[in-house]
């Protein structure tokens, strides 16, 4: 933990991943004692010592710790059937719901499916196939699959990508490791009617699975590997609250930030920040230059807008800045729907905007 934190701004990722781990610990001892006049029920089977040791060993190495540790002090969440997969979520994409360990649980649950597939197992099923995980009626699918590559990123699971392939086989388990959560977080952390957002294909038909025009997951793959990774992983955790709030949504400017480690935030606060980024509308770099100074822009946080500035250069050269903000990449992205900008810094809100 002491290396861990050898760069400040990492230290408040690693204290929230503790509270996580201590909470869902403490949460899993109590559910599991048993009542004066219930029976007890028979030890669940576990890991053998040596295959769980060497499971967290090799998690750790590859950059895996919240995961690994959680492995270690709960095998329960996962070893709840003869054999495991679990996906593991990286360190820099872990969730922060520290005040609400449940919603952690079930969406550890629903990275874990109760059969082993190895990649070479995963190879034999076509695009679009959906297995079960520990979350009742919550299945994942297969939504990329390119058995020639043979490697990181040849399959994608719900559009995440499975970056870590095999990264520990042993006995009955399976690990791999993925680029972010397979579902996104409600913007609400108490919100008693949240469910895991599973992909159409594995959809009952009930009518819960949402729709929208705009290619939601290209844009957030498209943005991960161009030096601004933090703000697609945030991005990623919420844009299922921001779809379902603006259902009519089909154009959008986003401004993604070059840093946006915001990981301390509650999961609302956060929401909220990201949607500050963005705005309903398509507006390209050449359209942002040719509006006047001090153009307002509104945000998908209502009442919370904007604002054009211009700096000046040498040569009398003027680029576009957003809340004295300098776009660096313009238009580093562009769709029909949307056209992502390059900016060199986080747009700020004061703590009393980011909660009202």
């Amino acid at each position: 933990m002491a290396d861990s934190c050898s760069n400040w701004w990492h230290c408040p990722f690693y204290f929230a991943v503790s509270i996580i781990l201590a909470l869902i610990a403490i949460t899993a001892s109590i559910h599991h004692l048993p009542q004066l006049n219930q029976q007890i029920p028979p030890p669940q089977t576990h890991l053998p010592h040596n295959l769980s040791f060497a499971a967290s060993l090799a998690l750790r190495k590859h950059g895996f710790t919240a995961i690994a540790t959680i492995l270690q002090i709960s095998p329960e969440l996962f070893l709840s059937s003869p054999e495991t997969t679990i996906f593991a979520i990286q360190d820099s994409a872990f969730p922060n719901v520290s005040s609400h360990p449940s919603l952690m649980k079930k969406l550890l649950k629903y990275h874990t499916c109760p059969i082993k597939l190895p990649m070479q197992e995963l190879f034999k099923n076509p695009n679009g196939t959906c297995f079960s995980t520990l979350v009742p009626h919550r299945s994942i699918a297969i939504t990329k699959i390119d058995p020639k590559q043979n490697g990181p990123n040849s399959i994608e699971i719900n559009n995440v990508s499975i970056t870590h392939p095999d990264l520990f086989l042993g006995g009955p388990i399976s690990i791999h490791g993925v680029l972010w959560p397979f579902s996104s977080l409600p913007a609400n952390e108490t919100d008693p009617d949240w469910e895991i957002t599973q992909p159409p294909v594995c959809d009952d038909s009930n009518g819960r699975t949402f729709k929208n025009p705009v290619e939601w997951n290209r844009v957030v793959r498209f943005m991960s590997p161009n030096g601004y990774e933090s703000f697609p992983i945030r991005l990623h955790s919420v844009v299922d609250g921001i779809l379902r709030d603006h259902p009519g949504l089909n154009s959008v400017t986003i401004f993604d930030p070059l840093d946006f480690m915001f990981v301390t935030l509650s999961l609302p606060l956060l929401d909220r920040m990201v949607r500050f980024h963005m705005i309903p509308q398509r507006l390209t770099y050449v359209e942002l230059g040719s509006l006047p100074e001090k153009s307002i822009l509104v945000t998908l946080v209502p009442g919370r807008n904007l604002v054009i500035t211009k700096t000046a250069y040498y040569s009398k050269r003027r680029r576009v800045a957003i809340n004295g903000v300098e776009i660096l990449a313009p238009d580093s992205f562009s769709s029909e729907h949307f056209v992502i900008h390059g900016v060199s810094r986080a747009f700020s809100m004061r703590m009393g905007e980011l909660s009202s």
